[in-house]
């Protein structure tokens, strides 16, 4: 899944980066205010980590103008600005948590789960229904309860047709969801991940609507054939 960094310092930011990308994670990042406006507006992501001590544009003028605008990414404070009202101000603007640097790598993992689980309106962190879930914390698929590990871009994909079941996603909103900046994706990228997606969670799952998209399938058929979900 894709995530923004919003990070003026450059030893943060790159260490953020690295550890986030070693779990699978696809990150965009961005050193001052008004990029970050500009990619979180334009961006699709799962989650932002919002410094609020930035050049150019404050992190909470960042945050202010963004929910103005309507626009409902989870945001995750990360900063050292540990007043009162600070925090207040934070949760107030529509941050969706606040945690005071330094923290533990694994507590920020934990609170990006919370608010991407919270967005999907979800109470644990399993989201699906029927035959198809997903395990947020594990990164698993439960396949009429059996579980099955996932590539970084698997679970991407999944995430993205989970959270809206039925609803059509297309090939360009797909692409936002799995890959960042500088990625290079092949014109056939998502056709391929779906194609091996398809091996593990069976044929008819992952559905195409010709000309639109692809849609997900909760309600699993005990057979079917390649060629009846292309």
């Amino acid at each position: 899944m894709r995530v923004l960094l919003v990070e003026d310092d450059d030893m943060i930011g790159r260490s953020l980066s690295q550890a986030l990308d070693a779990q699978g994670w696809s990150v965009d990042w961005v050193r001052d205010g008004e990029l970050a406006y500009s990619a979180l507006i334009d961006g699709d992501y799962a989650c932002v980590l919002l410094d609020l001590g930035l050049p150019r544009q404050d992190g909470t003028e960042v945050l202010r103008k963004a929910r103005a605008r309507g626009n409902a990414t989870p945001v995750l404070v990360l900063t050292a600005r540990d007043g009162l009202d600070d925090r207040i101000t934070g949760l107030d603007l529509g941050a969706d948590d606040y945690l005071l640097k330094p923290y533990e790598f694994r507590e920020l993992l934990a609170r990006m789960r919370a608010v991407i689980r919270r967005r999907d309106g979800a109470a644990h962190s399993v989201i699906g229904s029927g035959d198809l879930q997903l395990d947020l914390t594990t990164r698993e698929v439960l396949v009429r309860g059996e579980r099955s590990a996932l590539s970084a871009r698997e679970f991407a994909l999944l995430h993205a047709l989970l959270e809206r079941p039925g609803a059509i996603l297309s090939r360009e909103q797909l692409e936002n969801r799995i890959y960042g900046w500088g990625e290079e994706v092949m014109s056939n990228a998502v056709d391929v991940l779906i194609h091996g997606m398809r091996k593990k969670l069976g044929p008819d799952a992952i559905r195409n609507v010709r000309g639109l998209g692809w849609r997900v399938v909760t309600t699993l058929a005990l057979a079917g054939s390649e060629g009846s979900a292309k």
